[in-house]
C-alpha cells in the first residue's frame, strides 16, 4: 500500500485544541472522577484527584470545556461560589435526578485548568439564564478594577482575575438548551454576546451554538445573521452503532458487522465538516471563523446496573479506532476546524479515564490521545494513501485512515488507523523532500472488543512498533489489524 507524504507542501496549522476534552456535571465525571473534595482519603490537591490530574498532564490536554452540555443551560454560576457549606443545592434534572451540591464551581474549575496547564472553555447559560447573569459571570472572572463582581471575587479569596479566552454563548439551543429555531437563537446570540465584554487585555473568543449533525439550515441561518459577531461556530455529532436512540448498541458485546457499521457512521464526520465548512465559506471566505466540534464520540447503552442518567460505558479498541479516525479527519480540516472536545473526560461516554473509588485506569481512547498529541500545533502536510476497503458490502469503509504533520523540530509525524479486523497492512511510505535519520513508532491493537477493566487494567496499552525499515528512499511499516499507530521520522 503506497503512502506519500509531501513535506514541501504545508497546508495549515493543526491547532492543539483539536485535542480538547469536555467535562459536564453528569454522572461521575466531575464528582468521583475529577473532584473528590479536600477531606477525601483519595490523594488530592484542593479536592482534585492527583492520579487523574497527572494522567491529564501526561496526555497534554490543551483545552477543557465546562460545565456542559445540557447542564450549562440550567447552571447558575453564583450557586457555585463562596463557602461550600453555603452553596445552593439543586436537582440535576438532565442527568440522573441526583443532588448537585455545587461544591465544584468556577474557582474549582479554573484551578483545575491551572493545574493541568490547559485553557478553560466555559459555556454560559442562554436557555434559562439572563443577559445580566452571563455578563456578570465574565466580569467576575476577568475584570481587574473596581466593580461589584470584582469585589465579589475578592471576597472569595481571588484578588487577581483569571485569563479566559473561550466562552460559549449557549449549548444545543436547538434542543435541551431551549428548543429554539435558528432565527430566534441567532438574534438571542447577538443580544447575549453584546454583553460578553472584553476587560483590560483579556479578549473573549465568542462561540456560537452551531448545528446538530447534518442540520445545514442552522449553519446557514447563523452565518447569515450573526457571522460578524462570532469567532467560532460549534458542531455536535455522536457516533451510534444503531439507527435509534432507544437502543444504541452495547459498548463491549458487539459483532464484526456492528464494528464496521460504527466506523462507517463515524466516518460521516468527514462529510459533515466538508458541507458545514462550505456554507461557512460563502460568508467567511478567509476562514476567520473557526468550526469547533465541541461534542463528539461514541454513545452506547449504559453498562448494566448503572444509573441510566449517568451515561457510563466501557471503552474498547473499537472506540480507539473511532478516536483515531476522527482526530485524523480533524487534522485534515485544520484550516477550519480549530477545536474539538470529545465527550467526556472521565466516567462518561467515550471517556479517556475511568475511576472506581481510589482506583483509576486509562482507556484505549486515552492512549490514542496520548500518541496523537505529537500533532499539536504542527503544520499539516499534504499526504495521499492508496487505501483499500474493509468491512462488508453494506459497511464497506476505507481500511486505513491517516494524517501527517511537521513538528517544530522538523520531524514528520504520521498517524494511521487500520480498521481491518482480519489483515495487517504493509505501507510503503515515500517522504517527498525529506530524508529520515531515525524512525520510531508506537501503536495499540487488539481484539475489537478488548478493553481495560479494573481487574485487567492494561489489556490494551501502547507498544513499540518493531520492524520499521528504510531502503531506497522508502519506509516500510506493518500496521497490525484493528490498530492505531504513530510513526515519527526524525531528521
Amino acid at each position: 500500500m503506497r503512502y506519500v507524504v509531501d513535506v514541501s507542501k504545508k497546508k495549515a496549522r493543526i491547532d492543539k485544541n483539536i485535542y480538547g476534552h469536555f467535562s459536564e456535571h453528569l454522572g461521575r465525571c466531575i464528582y468521583e472522577g475529577i473532584y473528590v473534595g479536600e477531606n477525601s482519603p483519595i490523594a488530592n490537591i484542593e479536592g482534585i484527584r492527583l492520579d487523574v490530574l497527572k494522567a491529564l498532564q501526561d496526555m497534554k490536554l490543551p483545552v477543557l470545556r465546562w460545565p456542559g452540555g445540557c447542564f450549562a443551560d440550567e447552571y447558575h454560576w453564583k450557586d457555585g461560589i463562596g463557602p461550600k457549606e453555603s452553596r445552593k443545592k439543586m436537582i440535576n434534572t438532565h442527568w440522573g435526578g441526583v443532588v448537585e451540591d455545587n461544591s465544584f464551581g468556577t474557582h474549582e474549575f479554573l484551578r483545575l485548568c491551572e493545574l493541568i496547564g490547559c485553557e478553560p472553555y466555559i459555556t454560559g447559560n442562554v436557555g434559562s439564564g439572563t443577559v445580566r447573569e452571563m455578563s456578570e459571570w465574565v466580569e467576575y472572572m476577568t475584570f481587574d478594577g473596581l466593580s461589584p463582581m470584582a469585589k465579589l471575587r475578592e471576597s472569595n479569596h481571588k484578588a487577581e482575575p483569571w485569563k479566559l479566552k473561550y466562552f460559549g454563548i449557549g449549548n444545543e439551543n436547538w434542543g435541551c438548551g431551549g428548543n429554539m429555531r435558528p432565527e430566534y437563537y441567532s438574534d438571542l446570540y447577538r443580544h447575549f454576546g453584546t454583553y460578553v465584554r472584553n476587560y483590560g487585555d483579556n479578549k473573549i473568543f465568542k462561540i456560537a451554538c452551531g448545528p446538530n449533525s447534518d442540520d445545514y439550515n442552522w449553519t446557514e441561518v447563523l452565518m447569515k445573521n450573526a457571522a460578524s459577531h462570532m469567532d467560532a461556530l460549534t458542531l455536535h455529532y455522536y457516533t451510534l452503532p444503531n439507527d435509534t436512540w432507544d437502543d444504541k448498541g452495547d459498548a463491549t458485546r458487539f459483532d464484526e458487522e456492528s464494528y464496521y457499521k460504527t466506523l462507517k457512521k463515524t466516518l460521516l464526520m468527514e462529510e459533515l465538516i466538508t458541507k458545514h465548512s462550505a456554507i461557512m465559506d460563502r460568508y467567511d471566505a478567509q476562514k476567520k471563523i473557526a468550526l469547533f466540534v465541541d461534542e463528539w464520540g461514541t454513545w452506547y447503552n449504559v453498562e448494566e446496573g448503572t444509573n441510566p442518567g449517568f451515561l457510563f460505558q466501557q471503552n474498547t479498541m473499537r472506540d480507539a479506532l473511532v478516536a483515531g479516525i476522527n482526530l485524523n479527519i480533524f487534522n485534515k480540516h485544520a484550516d477550519r476546524v480549530r477545536m474539538a472536545n470529545i465527550a467526556q473526560l472521565v466516567n462518561v461516554l467515550q471517556a479517556v479515564i475511568l475511576t472506581e473509588g481510589d482506583k483509576m485506569l486509562l482507556t484505549p481512547t486515552y492512549h490514542v490521545f496520548e500518541m496523537f498529541a505529537a500533532h499539536q500545533d504542527n503544520e499539516l502536510l499534504d499526504s495521499y494513501l492508496a487505501s483499500g476497503c474493509a468491512g462488508t458490502d453494506k459497511t464497506s469503509i476505507p481500511d486505513v485512515v491517516e494524517s501527517a504533520s511537521l513538528d517544530q523540530q522538523g520531524n514528520v509525524i504520521m498517524t494511521m488507523c487500520n480498521a481491518d479486523l482480519q489483515s495487517s497492512k504493509t505501507l510503503e511510505i515515500e517522504l517527498i523532500d525529506f530524508i529520515p535519520n531515525l524512525l520510531e513508532g508506537e501503536f495499540i491493537s487488539g481484539n475489537m472488543n478488548a478493553y481495560n477493566s479494573f481487574e485487567v487494567p492494561t489489556q490494551v496499552e501502547k507498544k513499540k512498533l518493531e520492524g520499521i525499515t528504510y531502503s531506497e528512499g522508502r519506509i516500510q511499516v506493518i500496521l497490525p489489524p484493528c490498530s492505531v499507530t504513530k510513526l515519527i521520522a526524525k531528521r
